[in-house]
């Protein structure tokens, strides 16, 4: 049975079977080079969707080096790499450096090592729960290396994770280094959510900008920031390393705080290939992946560690870190640190076996670490000491694990860990411009989601393309390449002549009754009426299951939503009645509901669309019933977006009029308010 990467093992020398919310998951192995799982093919829009989502990833894959000869050339482009990097995790601008409220809470003495139990706030109210590990003696003025040791997701309950990782804190004490182990968000002591999307259907989390490996990648920052306030710390030498989804963390990490001089990420990337049309993204949760809203090849996160140390540790039988995508992202890095003359810098380790930590992972790692932080090459020998082994199915812990608590008693009545998706990345608030500033006002907003939203979106969308019919009636439609529709005929004029109007109402899993009674209240019998069925509706209809929602978390990494495929659709379908009535009859699109919604985007984008009616749409993007649309949020929200249709004839039914003054205020401001029609009060 094939688990997410949040119920994966990672123990020492052995994978063993892990208990997790009462059911036992045993990881299972397939070879390195074959897809995660079979393709879907219980639904007739299957195999065109995931043949796009194919299609698009090669696209994506191909330009990890496109425009760069040269390290001068990748340096020109760092800033803007950083700056879209930050962003995708949830983090630009930076969050303020709030004070951390560090609390170190017990200590302990073991051979040759001392911990501390501590916690800190990486923003008021965010605990983060860890373990910091040092020598038994500290000179007084010495300044020793330090490790943020970043944890993979091993379920310890109460305790937090950071116990299962206990053995690679006391390695690092014993031989000169502090090391910082951190409790993970969903993992820790304070039990928060890393399956927003995998499994909760938190799809705002798109709309949010949210995902929780931007709070991981922030609370490794932050956890740099104590650990260069200590003062036995050397704040030039400091590595990150963890494995599964500590090595994901620790890719965000190294990539984004260049205080990092090491970083020994284990079994924590592969690529877009192995995660899309190999379905690898089925076995990870949310915390493994930001929104690639630029549209980054993968591999370009891990290049913004070059040209400093880096090794890539994998296993060679690591069914949710493939080894044909390890050897295409080495091979990629070895690329870029040439271009640097800083090939030496830049190593991989595979090991033989499966997804967990082994004696040749540990060594590698640690030999790696000393290599660059203290010059010291040789080989590791004492690997194998105090470590978490087992007996049977029972772990056994060289610390026990309670006493590594950094909340000993109760957990802190005002955190926000468990609802930390609310609030850490800001929400826009733009305002209602004044008169005459209505047109900057919309062009300002307009750009910003063309640049972070509707960014795959060409500048001017074409028509859709007529492919062929499926019955007396229903069209079929392209509206981008891969992609076809249907548009279904529901009414034609009466007396036979050319149509008034031409109505596209647009279908979101309502019936097609319910659809009949809806639209007689707005068409009349000179009215040609069609039902657009966007992508995933009806006829093309994917197969979705909870977990682990493949297509809909696959566009993600591929910088657009489902939704904004619809979008596309109902705009293309629009400029394709447009065309087909040669200009001369207006098109009027029609929504309710969600549907609403995008009916909404699409004529915001699409001139051709003359009209929008809309019943009971859904007034803002954080209600789970909204289309999800990247970063939506954070440029502004529905009501904003029914604004900016001004001065077009805007129609809204079913919704309460006090609720729609926002709307109302901006119409006004365009000199446009007789063409907006509202609920009466």
């Amino acid at each position: 049975m094939n688990q997410p990467t949040c119920f994966h093992a990672c123990r020492r020398g052995a994978v063993f079977s892990l208990f997790v919310l009462g059911v036992l998951a045993t990881p299972s192995f397939t070879a390195w080079a074959q897809p995660y799982a079979p393709p879907d093919r219980g639904e007739p829009g299957d195999e065109m969707i995931q043949s796009y989502l194919k299609a698009e990833t090669e696209k994506l894959e191909t330009s990890f080096l496109a425009g760069v000869a040269t390290a001068e050339d990748w340096e020109k482009l760092r800033p803007k790499y950083q700056q879209e990097y930050l962003y995708m995790l949830g983090l630009w601008p930076l969050p303020e450096r709030t004070p951390l409220q560090a609390k170190v809470t017990g200590e302990l003495a073991g051979d040759g090592y001392r911990v501390e139990m501590l916690h800190y706030q990486s923003r008021p109210r965010l605990y983060v729960s860890a373990n910091l590990y040092r020598p038994s003696v500290v000179k007084p003025g010495e300044r020793l290396p330090a490790v943020l040791y970043v944890c993979g997701h091993s379920a310890h309950g109460r305790n937090g994770n950071k116990t299962a990782y206990q053995s690679q804190g006391i390695w690092f004490a014993r031989h000169g280094y502090v090391c910082l182990v951190l409790d993970s968000l969903q993992l820790g002591e304070i039990a928060a959510l890393h399956h927003g999307t995998y499994r909760e259907g938190r799809w705002w989390w798109y709309s949010r900008g949210y995902t929780p490996a931007g709070v991981e990648c922030w609370n490794g920052m932050r956890g740099i920031d104590y650990l260069v306030s200590r003062p036995e710390v050397d704040p030039d030498r400091i590595a990150v390393t963890g494995i599964s989804g500590g090595g994901a963390a620790t890719w965000w990490i190294a990539g984004a705080d260049l205080r990092v001089k090491v970083a020994v990420p284990v079994s924590g990337m592969a690529d877009l290939m192995s995660y899309v049309p190999n379905r690898v993204i089925n076995g990870h949760c949310d915390c493994m992946f930001l929104y690639n809203t630029f549209g980054w090849p993968w591999t370009r996160i891990a290049g913004l560690v070059a040209p400093r140390p880096l090794l890539v540790v994998n296993s060679d039988q690591d069914d949710i870190f493939p080894m044909d995508a390890n050897e295409r992202l080495i091979n990629r890095l070895e690329r870029l640190y040439s271009l640097f003359g800083a090939g030496d810098l830049v190593d991989s380790v595979v090991s033989v076996g499966g997804h967990a930590y082994r004696q040749d992972i540990r060594q590698a790692a640690f030999r790696f670490i000393n290599t660059h932080l203290k010059n010291d090459p040789r080989r590791v020998l004492d690997s194998e000491v105090d470590l978490v082994s087992a007996s049977g199915n029972t772990p056994i812990h060289p610390i026990d694990p309670e006493k590594l608590r950094a909340f000993p008693a109760d957990l802190p009545q005002d955190e926000l860990n468990t609802r930390i998706d609310e609030y850490f990345v800001p929400l826009a608030n733009p305002p209602t411009p004044r008169q005459g500033e209505f047109e900057p006002w919309r062009k300002a907003l307009r750009e910003e989601l063309r640049r972070v939203t509707f960014r795959t979106l060409p500048e001017r969308l074409p028509p859709a393309r007529w492919v062929g019919q499926t019955a007396v009636g229903t069209e079929r439609l392209e509206t981008e390449p891969g992609i076809e529709i249907r548009l279904r005929k529901l009414a034609e004029p009466e007396s036979g002549a050319a149509p008034k109007r031409a109505l596209v109402v647009v279908a979101e899993r309502q019936t097609e009754d319910r659809v009949h009674d809806w639209i007689k209240l707005y068409s009349t019998k000179e009215d040609a009426v069609y039902l657009c069925e966007p992508r995933g509706i009806g006829e093309t209809r994917w197969t979705r299951k909870n977990p682990p929602n493949y297509v809909e978390r696959s566009h993600a990494l591929l910088g657009r939503t489902v939704d904004t495929g619809r979008v596309r659709d109902v705009a293309a379908t629009a400029r394709y009645l447009h065309q087909k009535f040669e200009g001369k009859v207006p098109v009027i699109a029609l929504g309710q509901e969600g549907a609403a919604v995008l009916v909404a985007y699409a004529a915001l984008w699409e001139p051709d669309i003359t009209a929008v009616v809309l019943d009971h749409p859904v007034l803002s993007h954080r209600d789970a019933s909204a289309p999800a649309l990247l970063n939506v949020l954070r440029v502004c929200d529905v009501p904003e977006v029914l604004g900016m249709l001004a001065p077009r004839p805007l129609t809204i039914q079913g919704s309460p009029a006090p609720a729609l003054k926002k709307v109302a205020e901006i119409y006004s401001s365009a000199d446009a308010a007789n063409r907006l029609s509202l609920p009466h009060e």
